[in-house]
């Protein structure tokens, strides 16, 4: 990924290190030995200018902020960091939290919105839903942004569609990131 992501001009590749799927792989087993992996790729990684980001997704691994941080300053690499998804965690705690407490540590965002009822509203699937339809303080994700002077990437992670459906989705995110 590193090696492709390099060749087609890109600067990051994104990574879930592993999944929390009971006794014989504990939170614990995905901490080491991901982390043992991820150092391995560390000198390609430098050599070729491309970052490794790890997505939090509900794979039961870094539920918390704080777990999170502790997890990339355990890698302690300037090559490694948070491709923070602001939907993933809205049904774990505030993603503005979050933002406060990886900081600096974030170099991408994912956007997109969660319905706490877990509502299909305006063509969302599940819980997520159109970005500002949902439960997210957008108010508070701008102000902790601002906090860490947050100037990095942001792709909407939301169905695609048509000329209409693109225009509205930059709409929604220029609104809920206050562009």
């Amino acid at each position: 990924g590193i090696r492709d992501s390099h060749a087609m001009g890109g600067h990051t590749v994104l990574l879930v290190p592993g999944k929390v799927a009971g006794a014989d792989e504990t939170h614990d087993d995905v901490w080491n030995r991901s982390i043992v992996e991820i150092r391995k790729v560390l000198p390609l990684a430098s050599q070729l200018g491309v970052r490794v980001l790890i997505e939090n997704v509900w794979n039961g691994f870094c539920e918390t902020p704080e777990q999170l941080r502790d997890y990339l300053d355990e890698i302690a690499s300037s090559w490694v960091g948070s491709y923070f998804d602001i939907g993933n965690v809205q049904k774990l705690s505030p993603p503005a939290n979050w933002i406060r407490v990886l900081g600096s540590r974030i170099a991408k965002l994912d956007v997109k919105d969660w319905d706490e009822a877990g509502r299909d509203i305006n063509g969302g699937f599940g819980g997520f839903c159109k970005i500002g339809d949902g439960s997210i303080d957008w108010a508070d994700v701008r102000e902790a942004l601002a906090e860490i002077n947050y100037s990095g990437w942001c792709t909407a992670e939301v169905t695609g569609g048509s000329h209409e459906r693109l225009a509205d989705i930059a709409q929604r995110m220029d609104l809920a990131l206050g562009l």
